[in-house]
């Protein structure tokens, strides 16, 4: 359980001790604490119109959501093929897209009425999904994103990502923000904030002791993956797989 809990800031300091740009660092300071069902194995977390929606993992329990935020109530729900480990999820106009772990396939769905609308394949694994209002966005594990056109879901182009000019893998749940992709990297308990033109990492936001140890349950409490942004300035929303608790953090810039 507690090898999810390196201090990332530090594995990674080394690397761009050198760099004439240093990413910016930033602590937390948690603002508000929801509940969060510890069934939910968490692998895309997005707000829309003020509703939060969630896309959960693990065969035969993955699903797509919207929740109450203050309850953690879920509102609506379909479940996955029993033979799908879904993954990411973001919405672009009236669609939510989810991908899949190994499947190769993602899922487009009426935001309203959750109905399935069609599916496509894609090549490799997917992991994380967010849109910047015309692309989606895929993570898979690796240290490329890839972007996807939502009428086909072709790819159309991808970039790599580096930290201190090298490459920097594992990025996993993705929110677009401000015209910037924050994204956890499994199984480290922070995120990263990454230009989404060159790829370079220039930020990265610590957020281990986010969940209290006494909230841990051993063989079930997972790591650090969801990342929801609701407009309010340096303010993210982040929970984990089978976290008992979702957080609003505001984000606070550690000294030089």
């Amino acid at each position: 359980m507690r090898i999810a809990l390196f201090i990332f800031p530090l594995l990674v300091a080394n690397t761009w001790a050198n760099e004439p740009a240093q990413p910016v660092i930033y602590d937390h300071r948690i603002l508000e604490t929801y509940p969060h069902s510890t069934e939910a194995f968490t692998q895309g977390l997005f707000f829309n119109e003020g509703a939060l929606y969630e896309s959960t993992g693990n065969y035969g329990q993955s699903s797509l959501r919207r929740v109450d935020l203050v309850t953690g109530d879920i509102l609506q729900k379909i479940n996955l093929p029993g033979a799908v480990f879904g993954e990411g999820a973001a919405i672009i106009g009236d669609d939510i897209f989810v991908v899949s772990w190994r499947e190769q396939t993602a899922f487009r769905f009426n935001a309203q009425s959750f109905t399935l609308e069609e599916s496509y394949s894609y090549d490799g694994e997917g992991w994380g999904l967010t849109s910047n209002g015309e692309a989606l966005i895929m993570s898979d594990g690796t240290d490329e994103l890839r972007f996807f056109d939502p009428e086909t879901f072709s790819e159309t182009r991808r970039i790599k990502v580096t930290l201190g000019g090298k490459p920097l893998r594992f990025l996993n749940e993705l929110e677009w923000i401000d015209g910037r992709i924050y994204a956890n990297v499994w199984p480290k308990h922070a995120l990263v904030r990454i230009d989404p033109e060159s790829g370079v990492v220039t930020g990265v936001i610590d957020l281990n002791g986010l969940l209290p140890e006494s909230d841990y349950v051993i063989g079930k409490t997972d790591v650090l993956n969801g990342i929801a942004y609701r407009g309010e300035e340096n303010v993210l929303y982040v929970t984990g797989k089978n976290w008992p608790k979702l957080f609003k953090i505001e984000l606070v810039k550690k000294p030089d």
